[in-house]
This record gives structure tokens, sequence and C-alpha cells, in this order.
């Protein structure tokens, strides 16, 4: 990382800066070109291993992408806050932000570990506990990011 002064460098301040994200960007290989999508995502920790949750229909692009190429890159940020700042020109302005990059492996989550999957999501936006119609479960596909590598920065 370029600017270390801005790097998190601890492991659980990047997991607080993820609790605060609303969105993930998921990237996946589209015939040399990335494709990106913004996704609601649940996380949860696993002895030590990050794992990135996320649902939706159950066949299309992702899908394809998904079972061609497994590779996965993600990226969220939150906290922003705009900063005016004089400088020589008279208007200059930085922003505040807090953000997250990082890559793994993605798969489809097994029949049996969706109910957990998808609690792990509903808890992500849902402070208090939260139930939701499981009726929904065999017509949507849940996956998981198994992060292998992430960074986190601040300003």
């Amino acid at each position: 990382m370029r600017r270390s002064d801005r790097e998190l460098k601890d492991k659980k301040q990047i997991i607080e800066v993820i609790k605060k994200c609303d969105v993930c960007r998921l990237a996946l290989n589209d015939g040399g070109y990335p494709y990106i999508l913004p996704l609601n995502f649940g996380m949860e920790e696993k002895d030590g291993q990050i794992i990135l949750y996320f649902h939706g229909a159950a066949e299309g692009k992702k899908h394809e992408l998904i079972s061609e190429d497994n590779r996965a890159a993600f990226e969220m940020d939150c906290s922003h806050e705009l900063v005016l700042t004089e400088g020589k020109d008279g208007c200059s302005c930085t922003m505040k932000y807090e953000s997250v990059i990082g890559r793994g492996r993605i798969e489809p989550v097994p029949e049996e570990e969706k109910y957990g999957a998808l609690c792990a999501l509903m808890g992500h936006y849902h402070k208090e506990e939260h139930t939701f119609n499981q009726t929904i479960m065999p017509r949507t596909a849940v996956f998981r990011l198994v992060v292998e590598q992430m960074s986190g920065k601040t300003r």
C-alpha cells in the first residue's frame, strides 16, 4: 500500500469497517474483464477465517461466471465525508472514508448451510434478531467468499 499511514493493520479494525459498510462490490472474471456487482452481504468469522455471504437469483450471469472461474475480488467503503480545505486555488477538497479490499474464492453454499448464511446476511442489516420467510430458501442462491487476502484503509 502506497500510503501506509492510512493502512489499517489490525484485523479487528478491518472487521469493524466491514460491519459499517452496507454494500460489497464483487468483481468476477468475465473473459478477461472485471464484472462488478454491488451486493448486500453478511460476514462471519470462523476459526480466524473471514467469510462473506451473498444471495440472489438461482440463475444468471453471476452463476455462469463463478462456475467458470471462482476467483473473486471485493471492495466496500463507508464513512464518507467531504472535507473542504483552503488551497492555493482557493477551493480544494478531500474525502474522509474507510475501505476494505480483498480477494478469495467464491462458491455456492450447500442447501443444508443456507439458513445459517442467510441469518448472517440478515444479521448484518438488522442489529436485533430478525426472522425471514424460509419458503424463499429453495429459490434463493447463496454464495460464500472465503477471504484469502484483505486490507483496510482509512482517511
